[in-house]
């Protein structure tokens, strides 16, 4: 395959990446699925002479184009949030019940799932753990389209007043939607969480039994560095906003001059502040994200912000789908088995929707409140937790930290399960997320 044939092909992919969203948009087929497909055909060619798609190979670079995506799709995920979150007041607690319960609950249970049945069927136990974790996560990146669309600033009337400065009143659109704010707030803080679950699969192969380590992981991996995650992500968010919306100096007041960089500036400068201090950097990077959009709530600035992050990932997220879809026709499923399909198909398929079935359900909130969920919705909500870019981020980091003996089989253990997920939640995800709507509307009216 020549330079040339690459050009072409990256700059197909790139117009696909432009056009897809839309032209999709009315048909149960995802951009992701299209991606993936289009990758694993282009994996069928002949590549250059010394181009490499093992993971084992090339995984500092799979690391780091994963992180950084990641960390992309969680500010927008963050600027994307209308509902706020008044940490002092007990109703703003309630309203986010949905994401506690998926966080606290449902995410446990997915790892502990995953982790015994791959205990259950051979795998050894700390890589049964590893992959509980790294599977557990609903992805930020590829679940866009079950996830709020974006900050809205609504339009007022010819009866409201406007003051010139981009404001305007409104009722933000994700309050109605509780399923998609669910999952897009899931996606936004579970991607830090499962961190911890990471570090003790490392732990459990590195230093052995549990007994060793246990009190130190869990006073400081699973409280302390989430803990200083939040606290680094609201500093950092609170003054960038005091200086983009209040400052003094009108040449430091960005969100006047229209400069949505300041949305990149946050997540870099917050996850390079949060991973010096020790904190989480994706739960620091969430936590700045809500707290920028907390600030002057209805300004035009925050959709400015969104939409340079929201191409930014979309640009991303079009390497990493092409990236893996070749892999998959090159190599990265060779070790796959009976084992990782059947894992794969139960926690799509059983293992997660369950889980998620359980904890929005059991002694659950009244579907007519902030936050609650009727069975359809809770049902949705349990179903679609996308698997995705964070699973290999998890697996890339923990190979580099450890060497695993069952790292070629956790690989395509992994790529199969985003493969399925992929395919079965795009395919699903417009008719399913359509029902609701047009069910909300029938029940509203």
């Amino acid at each position: 395959m020549s330079i040339n044939l690459i050009y072409l092909i990256a700059g197909a992919a790139m117009f696909l990446a432009a056009v897809l969203p839309i032209v999709l948009d009315r048909y149960a087929v995802s951009a992701a699925m299209v991606l993936l497909v289009l990758g694993m055909g282009i994996g069928l060619l002949p590549l250059p002479e010394g181009m490499r798609l093992d993971p084992l190979v090339i995984r500092p670079q799979v690391e780091r184009i994963t992180e950084f995506t990641i960390l992309v799709a969680l500010m927008g995920v963050g600027l994307a949030i209308d509902r706020s979150f008044a940490w002092r007041q007990r109703s703003a607690w309630a309203s986010w019940s949905s994401t506690w319960r998926l966080l606290a609950v449902a995410m446990p249970l997915t790892i502990a799932s995953v982790a015994l049945l791959g205990w259950g069927l051979g795998v050894a136990p700390a890589a049964a753990l590893l992959l509980g974790a790294a599977l557990s996560p609903t992805d930020p990146v590829l679940a866009s389209d079950v996830q709020v669309e974006g900050p809205r600033v609504e339009v007022p009337d010819e009866h409201d007043d406007d003051d010139g400065d981009g404001e305007a009143l409104g009722e933000p659109v994700d309050e109605k939607d509780d399923v998609r704010f669910a999952l897009t707030s899931e996606a936004g803080l579970n991607d830090g969480l499962a961190f911890p679950f990471v570090t003790a699969g490392i732990l459990l192969a590195s230093a052995g039994s549990a007994g060793s380590w246990w009190v130190g992981w869990l006073a400081w991996d699973l409280v302390g560095k989430v803990a200083i995650g939040v606290v680094v992500g609201v500093a950092v968010g609170w003054g960038l906003a005091r200086v983009a919306f209040r400052s003094p100096r009108r040449s430091l007041r960005l969100a006047e001059q229209g400069e949505p960089l300041l949305a990149l500036a946050a997540l870099v400068m917050t996850y390079g502040v949060s991973q010096l201090v020790g904190g989480y950097g994706f739960v620091s990077v969430f936590a700045c994200g809500l707290t920028l959009r907390a600030a002057e709530r209805n300004h035009h600035y925050h959709r400015s912000m969104h939409e340079v992050v929201q191409r930014l990932e979309r640009l991303l997220t079009l390497i990493i789908l092409l990236m893996l879809g070749m892999a998959m026709t090159k190599g990265v499923l060779n070790e796959l088995d009976w084992r990782g399909v059947l894992i794969a198909l139960s926690l799509v398929f059983v293992l997660r929707p369950l889980a998620g079935w359980v904890s929005l359900r059991v002694r659950a909130r009244g579907d007519d409140l902030p936050g609650g969920l009727s069975r359809h919705e809770a049902l949705a909500t349990a179903f679609f937790g996308v698997r995705g870019v964070g699973s290999l981020y998890y697996l890339a980091f923990a190979a580099g930290e450890h060497s695993f003996a069952e790292e070629r089989w956790l690989w395509s253990t992994t790529a199969f399960t985003i493969l399925v997920s992929v395919m079965v939640h795009g395919a699903l995800a417009t008719p399913v997320m359509r029902h609701l709507d047009r069910h909300r509307e029938s029940v509203a009216a």
